[in-house]
């Protein structure tokens, strides 16, 4: 039996998911994962590793089809509910998936699969009640297939087996000391690594419980948060960046309400981009918080982390999560000095197992048996701090390697500007020039002498020559700019 499965049968009783106003036990979650399982099967001992992709809302329906594929031997395969259809179209088309599981909001978005190709539906409005034994299932096997943002060409298809999953997970549990008495808020998407590994995966492996709020609204989590039932709370920078704004909104005595509690939560962690400076302090202030920012990707789950227990240090990463080996390495890949910048290579049974039918890919994600991550970072004092994505967040004009991510940080400073995003942009002369996107407090507003203003602030080999006043920064869905979309409108003007 999966170590996971195992360890949600030791705790039947206790509450495991908080979802559409309703409380679920393990039990629950067991029973109806078993249902689904055998559904999927429809007679078959095994799916042997049949992709299955399935939609449906972050909440007990999504754990319990994703338990149920699993159970019956199969690949998960989570499509992004918001999503259009091309990209729900390319996933099932690339992963060869043979079934569809869906939940009855979703039938109309994904209708045109079954013209499109041989698949078989399966409604949760349709579940029959059937006997029959689940498989053993090795943990050597594939399990799941999370797609890449595609900033690269065409999403990839990263593939996890089941012993790559629970080394992700045991790691977090581990690192960030999880209990069974946690209870966790998660808002993040699960079609990405941080909302179903880092949160759901680590609660249910812990018999804690995860409590869902399908859609983002600032509101619902400040009320959720006076419950003083959640202890634990993990979000994106731009997620903090707005619940500031929503806090700052609220009546003096709701402010120091919620303040109060909020200093009571076990851990609060944020991921998935680079935190601001500014948000962190800010977010300091209102919880007493320092976030924990670590480091992960699709490929590997969470890899370096800021300690639980000791200094966090604003814009570091902290250090290698337990069983994942890391180092720095130039671009002959001979390991760098400390305080030199390097790429990130990481080793261990975190790392994923292939690119899903590309082969090529795979092979040249890997040299000497380290992932090579393509994120440029130094080791300094203690602690890894991230400089940025090779291909996009280091810029190279002139001879010098720029960290974009460094002088985002200062324009953040400007009392005038909300947010910024800065890249490269191809020039003959220097190679590449530094271009920034504005996006300012009052859109009213014209760009302020930001040249001028840098001067005392920056090298002058560092201070952008090209500026762009947007309303927002082009996003995905886990709110990360996407630089490729900068560059793109730079190039364009």
């Amino acid at each position: 039996m999966l170590q996971l499965i195992e360890n949600a049968s030791g705790y039947h009783k206790r509450l495991a998911i908080k979802s559409d106003n309703k409380d679920y036990t393990y039990r629950q979650l067991l029973d109806a994962s078993a249902k689904h399982a055998l559904t999927l099967l429809n007679g078959r001992s095994d799916l042997n590793e049949a992709r299955i992709a399935f939609i449906a809302n972050p909440g007990f329906d999504y754990v319990a089809i994703q338990w149920g594929i699993w159970r019956a031997g199969g690949i998960a395969v989570p499509l992004c509910i918001k999503h259009p259809y091309a990209s729900i179209k390319y996933v099932v088309e690339d992963t060869t998936a043979e079934a569809v599981f869906y939940t009855e909001e979703y039938k109309d978005l994904i209708s045109p699969l079954f013209s499109d190709f041989t698949i078989r539906a399966v409604s949760l409005e349709a579940i029959p009640t059937q006997n029959g034994n689940l498989p053993v299932i090795d943990s050597d096997r594939r399990a799941m297939i999370l797609y890449t943002s595609g900033t690269t060409g065409q999403p990839k298809g990263v593939v996890t087996t089941h012993q790559n999953i629970e080394a992700q997970i045991k790691s977090l549990v581990t690192s960030w000391e999880w209990n069974q008495d946690d209870h966790i808020l998660n808002i993040l998407p699960l079609h990405h690594v941080h909302g179903i590994v880092n949160i759901l995966s680590c609660a249910l492996w812990s018999g804690a419980c995860c409590e869902f709020l399908p859609k983002f609204d600032p509101e619902e989590i400040f009320k959720i948060f006076l419950k003083k039932e959640i202890n634990l709370f993990m979000a994106v920078p731009t997620i903090y960046y707005k619940l500031i704004a929503y806090w700052n909104e609220l009546p003096e005595e709701i402010k120091i309400q919620t303040s109060d509690i909020l200093r009571d939560f076990r851990l609060m962690v944020s991921g998935s981009a680079a935190l601001p400076v500014s948000t962190l302090e800010k977010w300091q202030e209102i919880s007493g918080h320092t976030l924990l920012e670590r480091y992960g990707m699709t490929e590997m789950g969470m890899a370096i982390s800021n300690p639980y227990q000791g200094e966090r240090r604003p814009g570091f990463i902290g250090q290698p999560l337990a069983g994942v080996k890391i180092r720095l390495v130039d671009e002959n890949q001979e390991a760098v000095p400390d305080g030199t910048p390097g790429e990130i290579q990481i080793k261990g049974p975190n790392v994923f197992k292939e690119y899903w039918g590309r082969s090529k890919a795979t092979e040249e994600a890997f040299i000497d048996g380290w992932f090579q991550s393509g994120d440029i970072a130094i080791w300094k004092n203690g602690s890894y701090r991230i400089l940025g994505r090779n291909s996009v967040d280091i810029i190279k004009s002139g001879g010098y390697k720029i960290s974009a991510l460094e002088i985002e940080e200062v324009l953040r400073k400007h009392p005038a500007i909300k947010d910024c995003g800065v890249v490269g942009i191809p020039d003959e002369e220097w190679g590449e020039i530094i271009a920034a996107s504005i996006v300012l407090n009052d859109q009213n507003q014209e760009l302020p002498d930001l040249q001028n203003w840098l001067k005392d602030k920056l090298p002058n080999y560092k201070i952008p020559r090209k500026y762009l006043a947007q309303e927002d920064l082009p996003r995905n869905v886990m709110g990360k700019v996407t630089k490729k979309d900068l560059q793109k409108l730079f190039r364009e003007l």
